[in-house]
């Protein structure tokens, strides 16, 4: 038997298979094993590693374990300054791709300008990781066995049910607050909104809506109609507060 001691730093701690939050870490195994394999069995996806020292000395993710050696895990958002980050750049332009339980979060993103893929339909693990490759977008999601995927190049492990919360974490994350640019997607599909004359829709809208609005966007993929209606002031609050 071999046997590492690992120290996980910051929130990987938290996420530790069984709540197990001592330290070190200890792990045992037989045959040889990478240190990403080892990370993962303990309940970490790669995802959210930024940083592995053996015994102080960086290395990435195929290392291969060594008897005795005291390996440090950094999270992505506290990767020492002098040592290189382990996860690639996220794809430019940023887009994300959600899961099938993030259907709240996917509005909210597309709210504040974001590009926000949110299948209708429930797809499968593999479908999810294929379309995040594709396209390519980062996986957001609560589903930790997801972001273990080997083919998952860019992924964010949301730790809060609370979905402002997650709001909160993905800005942070990819420091995105100088990019929010809001009321230009459609929340229902994901569509680029455009400005529409009213007299082009005039037979769609509601006759108080007639009577009190003058101003439309409609989704050019899917047709929705958007207006500075009564709930407007809300929203605009609600961006106010999160932009800070």
């Amino acid at each position: 038997m071999k046997t590492v001691f690992f120290h996980f730093h910051g929130y990987l701690a938290e996420l530790l298979r069984g709540a197990v939050e001592k330290q070190p870490f200890v792990c045992s195994f037989r045959e040889a094993q990478t240190v990403k394999h080892l990370i993962e069995s303990a309940g970490i996806p790669h995802t959210e590693v930024g940083a592995i020292l053996a015994d102080g000395q960086p290395v990435n993710f195929a290392y291969l374990a060594r008897d005795g050696e005291q390996i440090d895990v950094f999270p992505v958002t506290a990767v020492p300054p002098q040592f290189p980050s382990l996860q690639p750049p996220p794809p430019r332009p940023l887009r994300f791709l959600l899961d099938n339980h993030l259907g709240k979060l996917a509005r909210l993103l597309r709210l504040l300008g974001f590009d926000t893929l949110y299948p209708r339909d429930h797809l499968t693990d593999a479908a999810l990781d294929q379309l995040a490759h594709d396209e390519p977008r980062v996986m957001l999601t609560r589903d930790r066995g997801l972001l273990m995927r080997k083919t998952i190049g860019h992924g964010c492990l949301l730790r809060s049910k609370e979905t402002e919360e997650q709001v909160t974490a993905v800005l942070q994350r990819y420091d995105l607050y100088s990019k929010i640019s809001p009321w230009q997607r459609c929340l229902r599909c994901n569509g680029r909104l455009r400005p529409v004359p009213k007299a082009d829709i005039l037979d769609r809208l509601e006759p108080k809506t007639r009577l009190y609005y003058d101003d439309f966007q409609m989704c050019q993929d899917c047709g929705q109609i958007y207006w500075r209606g009564s709930h407007f002031a809300k929203l605009e609050a609600w961006v106010a507060q999160v932009s800070r």
